[in-house]
């Protein structure tokens, strides 16, 4: 195997084809460069330099290898370059997992937020149910998620963020829509369309449910939202959703939402990493920028809340 040191001492000698600027290059002495290119050249066998009226020349043998060391060094230029690049923030990436219903409704506003003052930080964006994105931290999948607040993990560090107000969802033409509330008794008649397990949605439904003593009328049970909206608009069950992500239904009046006599359910959404690994210089970042969103008060108002804030503040 090859001594990088007696390399990089062959490489300056022949780059400069002169011991002393070598050493100079080096900041040794001109016998420690002198030294290791003898050594050099008795692993490798080879005469790598010649002497003529006092001056360097390389041989033939040395000429060759100078090119192979010279691709070396020149990547070992760009390496440098690149660390420094990666520990200022000019390039590097940060792999993030969110909850479908936040990668549709508030991540693209965060991550925009954040380019505007990283613009060559990629981002890889990953979904799935809460549940999901914090086993895809400790499978080092994603380093940062931001999810509902589910089981604890001695793993993970989670951060509170922001709350969500969960909405009843029905059918304008449905039988309950026009009331001011419903009681909870009337409500667990309905069939209900419900978010996948391992949601912080559905978790907050079945403990809806289970505070009541009672067991949903589960139709169906999946993880997209826009389908599950579909399904309500054309009546075949009620559902319960992120209030922003039916925001614009509501005001097209192609959903309704009635509150739940006794219960508001609001969503506690969470910053999560892992505890026992540092985070990239992204993530820190990206940390940080999260942390800096409005005020204490205003991240418990919900997203909708602050990305109308911080619209008002580009203006």
């Amino acid at each position: 195997m090859i001594n990088l040191n007696q390399l990089r001492a062959f490489y300056q000698a022949a780059n400069h084809l002169n011991f002393s600027e070598a050493a100079k290059a080096l900041y040794v002495t001109q016998p420690a460069v002198t030294a290791q290119v003898k050594a050099f050249e008795a692993h490798c066998e080879l005469k790598l330099f010649k002497k003529k009226a006092g001056k360097l020349y390389l041989t033939e043998e040395g000429k060759a290898i100078f090119k192979y060391a010279q691709r070396i060094f020149d990547y070992e230029k760009d390496i440098e370059i690149a660390v420094e690049e990666i520990k200022k923030l000019k390039r590097g990436s940060l792999r993030i997992g969110t909850a479908r219903t936040y990668a549709r409704h508030f991540m693209p506003f965060l991550i925009s937020r954040f380019r505007q003052t990283y613009p060559n930080v990629k981002i890889h964006l990953d979904e799935g149910s809460s549940s999901e994105m914090v086993q895809s931290l400790t499978d080092f999948k994603n380093e940062m998620a931001i999810i509902a607040k589910g089981d604890e993990n001695r793993k993970v560090t989670f951060i509170p963020f922001s709350q969500e107000e969960l909405v009843l969802i029905l059918s304008p033409k449905h039988r309950l829509a026009r009331k001011r509330f419903i009681p909870f008794h009337e409500l667990a008649k309905e069939p209900i369309i419900m978010k996948e397990k391992g949601s912080g949605t559905r978790k907050l439904v079945n403990e809806l449910f289970s505070q009541n003593d009672c067991q949903p009328n589960i139709l169906m049970e999946t993880s997209d939202a826009e389908r599950i909206k579909l399904l309500v608009q054309r009546g075949k069950g009620i559902s319960f959703l992120v209030k922003e992500s039916v925001a614009k239904e509501l005001k097209k009046r192609k959903l309704r939402t009635v509150p739940v006599k006794g219960h508001q359910l609001l969503l506690d959404v969470t910053i999560a990493y892992l505890k026992k690994q540092p985070l990239s210089p992204p993530a820190q970042a990206f940390l940080k920028s999260l942390k800096g969103i409005g005020t204490k008060e205003m991240r418990f108002k919900g997203m909708g809340t602050l990305m109308s804030k911080m619209l008002e503040q580009r203006k």
